[in-house]
């Protein structure tokens, strides 16, 4: 396939793999023709409706590299859905006359783009999905290539997103910090929201990284350095039924021998108990344009710290996040090497013309494959009977059982 320009954006919140992806990209295509124009839309599907873009000038080139070392998006991110006419209307985006999708594929077509790189998690790629569809039921002559980037590792059927191994160890830097403060008050509850609307993936990656780190230190109970104190109590993720009362009687007597609880809570645990009492007191539930629960408006955190706190006798609660700081770190070791296999065969198959996400398919073998946007999907829930899970929890002593 001939291609004279290349067009990438990012979209959805952050992961640990954007800015660094765009890089791959760039040095790429570089590598292998440099001829081809890129340019990048701001901020995602925004930049697109909006005809603003970056121009990938030879500076830029030369320097492509240097986005390795950055978190975040260079080129910035929005959640802008294209079919939801409603809100984009309300943005000013389109007009109540248009149809986003013919704007969107138009807008491509003005801008010369042969090939468009998305990449972004669940939302982005269904709308990729959307727009890849619209463009070949109409004969549009452009090809979309997607790259997979969700910290909560929920996209079927990708085995690894980019930036979920990052932003696990990012929580657990972070855990680290905020479970020292076990000892600034006696009966401290400590309850660390960690990101996973639907997928508790992260929630129990980021507790896996962090007791790694709980191996590699020396413990001396008579300086009043106990594991136990920096240990983690309970992780509760979307996909295990949580007991409160089971889970407040066990918890208080941890609370009674160690003198302080630590809590790993997926932000998405607990939120359908949440929206139905919000519901009840006749309160409206904040939602995003793809129809999400806005959980930083509902604060699972507090309603847990509140479920917990008297029954388990804390006089101090402390209730903190790590979302941000963690989705927004530079890739690490493992991610970048994900994301130069992942980037590299990109570039392979807008070359080949072959549309769809790039990603090693869970149903096909784990192979590194092109997956047709119609079999992509946001939603994976993470298997509470994967063995370093399970292992995890028994020895922590809480039980597992499916939600």
């Amino acid at each position: 396939m001939t291609i004279k320009r290349v067009a990438l954006l990012t979209a959805g919140g952050f992961a640990p793999c954007l800015s660094s992806a765009v890089g791959g990209l760039i040095e790429r295509y570089t590598e292998l023709a440099p001829e081809v124009e890129i340019i990048a839309y701001k901020h995602g599907y925004h930049g697109l409706l909006s005809k603003n873009y970056y121009v990938v000038d030879q500076q830029a080139r030369e320097n492509a590299g240097l986005l390795h070392k950055f978190g975040g998006s260079s080129i910035g991110n929005s959640r802008v859905k294209l079919t939801n006419k409603k809100d984009l209307v309300a943005r000013g985006l389109v007009k109540e006359s248009d149809d986003p999708l013919q704007v969107a594929a138009n807008r491509l077509v003005e801008d010369g783009v042969d090939v468009l790189h998305t990449i972004g998690g669940d939302d982005t790629n269904t709308t990729a999905a959307d727009l890849a569809h619209y463009l070949h039921e109409h004969d549009y002559e452009l090809t979309v290539v997607g790259l997979p980037k969700t910290i909560d590792n929920d996209i079927v059927p990708v085995r690894q997103s980019l930036g979920a191994w990052t932003a696990a160890d990012s929580g657990a830097l972070y855990a680290e910090h905020i479970i020292g403060e076990c000892q600034s008050n006696p009966r401290e509850l400590i309850i660390h929201e960690v990101m996973g609307r639907n997928c508790g993936y992260l929630t129990a990656a980021t507790a896996r990284s962090y007791r790694k780190l709980l191996d590699q230190k020396q413990w001396v109970p008579s300086l009043g350095l106990s594991r136990e104190s920096r240990e983690i109590h309970a992780i509760f993720v979307p996909e295990a039924h949580i007991d409160i009362e089971v889970e407040a009687d066990r918890l208080k007597k941890v609370m009674d021998e160690v003198g302080n609880v630590n809590i790993f809570l997926s932000e998405g645990a607990g939120v359908s108990e949440i929206v139905e009492q919000l519901e009840e007191a006749g309160e409206t539930v904040p939602r995003d344009p793809f129809g999400h629960v806005q959980l930083d408006k509902i604060n699972p955190g507090q309603w847990f710290a509140k479920q917990f706190a008297a029954r388990i006798g804390a006089e101090k609660v402390m209730v903190q996040k790590s979302g941000y700081f963690s989705r927004a770190s530079a890739a690490g070791e493992e991610d970048l090497r994900l994301i130069k296999s992942m980037t590299d065969y990109a570039v392979e198959c807008a070359f080949a013309g072959k549309a769809g996400l790039i990603g090693h398919d869970e149903e096909n073998g784990d192979l590194l494959s092109s997956i047709d946007f119609a079999r992509v999907k946001g939603g994976k829930a993470f298997d509470i009977e994967t063995d370093w899970f399970k292992e995890m929890m028994a020895e922590i002593g809480q039980e597992v059982r499916p939600a």
